[in-house]
């Protein structure tokens, strides 16, 4: 951690962007740090993606620019890769809520179980106080007058707002603009073709295929025949700022968003300039809240960031990593490497003198992981960690505000 030469006495106007986990942990965090927050949402409720709908896009390969953009990718059986134990942030655990019988109890809840653990967390720290819904930012942008404050234009139902804001941090999740593969040839192949993005149920694809040939063909029920491999268009997500005009300072090519010191601050925009959640492949709500106390603390001066000079040489010898690795530019904010993310995790921790991830939580992932590759079809019913789960639970423990302990201690000794 770089302290803070003088004493932490800045508070600052911070615009946050999506009122989903990112969103809402960053509020959290800036408010604790003396900040006043708007959290702009498009939306009219909290969660992000993680609030589910049936309504696709009308586009079902989402590539029309001028299409009615729906946010959420979740289709509708979604179960939680992780179990809920490690994902919850660090001092509201994502515990099952015994005194409600309508709550989805499993370890490896459905997306409507995530999405009341957000509400629950929002109404706790009385977070929508903060969010104006139903509220788009259409532009973001240095004000002219002072480079060092930020225009923030938004509308709701065709009102236009323009405010200016010390600070912007955005948290606009990155699964709802698709990525497509180039296939040549995929313009005119005969079959219906749909992106990951827009399936909610299987009805979508019943009784479709009519019957497979051993030469490779398939029959479908409107009479046609094809000869082709499979085509999945589960191609992924591409990080998607439409608002944000930097004058080229952050640009995002093949995916890497950057320059990125530590993928939060853009050295040059830094501490204006924000971004929350762009890891993946991690347990996303701690990484949140570790990266949002990091910005909170350095916004308001109790830690210091390097010089312009050595965030940007830091930034330059990690790209120069991945390139002396073969890493593709796409692969910037991955943490493929099981450790990669704690380490990381524990480097924000360090900044802001906070402790470190817990060991059980670190050690639940890997256990995971490794059931995902050995059982991928039962490892959300079967497990071998209950020694961690009751790790897990006497840690909770700590937080009796946000889960009572006499409920907690029947779960975990259940």
């Amino acid at each position: 951690m770089v302290p803070a030469v003088n004493p932490p006495t800045t508070s600052h106007h911070v615009a946050v962007i999506g009122a989903g986990a990112a969103g809402l942990v960053a509020a959290r965090e800036l408010r604790r740090e003396g900040h006043s927050v708007v959290v702009f949402e498009h939306g009219n409720q909290i969660g992000g993606v993680w609030a589910y709908t049936p309504n696709v896009e009308l586009d079902p390969l989402s590539i029309d620019p001028t299409r009615p953009v729906i946010h959420s990718s979740l289709y509708s059986s979604l179960q939680t890769i992780i179990p809920r134990e490690c994902m919850g942030f660090t001092d509201f655990p994502f515990s099952t809520r015994l005194e409600n019988g309508s709550r989805d109890p499993r370890r490896h809840p459905g997306h409507s179980e995530v999405l009341a653990y957000l509400r629950d967390f929002a109404r706790e720290f009385k977070i929508e106080e903060m969010i104006p819904f139903e509220t788009e930012v259409v532009r973001v942008e240095q004000a002219g007058e002072n480079p060092k404050k930020w225009r923030v234009k938004s509308r709701n139902f065709g009102d236009i707002s323009d405010e200016i804001y010390d600070a912007v941090v955005v948290c606009n999740g990155h699964y709802t603009e698709p990525r497509h593969a180039l296939i040549p040839g995929i313009d005119t192949w005969p079959g219906k073709q749909i992106h990951s993005h827009n399936y909610r149920v299987p009805e979508q694809v019943k009784d479709q295929i009519e019957t497979v040939r051993e030469d490779g063909s398939v029959v479908f029920k409107n009479g046609k025949t094809v000869y082709a491999d499979t085509i999945m268009h589960c191609t992924g997500y591409k990080y998607y700022f439409p608002f944000l005009d930097t004058k080229g300072e952050v640009t995002v090519e093949d995916n890497r968003v950057g320059p990125l010191y530590k993928h939060v601050f853009p050295p040059a925009l830094s501490p204006g300039l924000s971004f929350i959640g762009l890891p993946w492949q991690v347990i996303p709500f701690p990484m949140f809240e570790l990266q949002s106390k990091w910005v909170a603390a350095v916004l308001t001066g109790r830690v210091s960031l390097p010089s312009l000079e050595e965030m940007m040489e830091d930034t330059k010898m990690f790209y120069s990593m991945l390139e002396a690795s073969c890493i593709p530019k796409r692969y910037t904010h991955l943490m493929a490497e099981l450790d990669s993310q704690f380490v990381y995790d524990n480097w924000l921790a360090d900044q802001c003198d906070y402790p470190r991830i817990e060991k059980w939580r670190e050690q639940m992932f890997y256990k995971v992981f490794k059931r995902i590759q050995s059982q991928s079809s039962t490892y959300k019913d079967d497990w071998d960690d209950d020694h961690l789960i009751a790790e897990a639970y006497e840690y909770f423990v700590k937080f009796p505000s946000n889960y009572p302990s006499s409920l907690i201690e029947r779960e975990y000794t259940s």
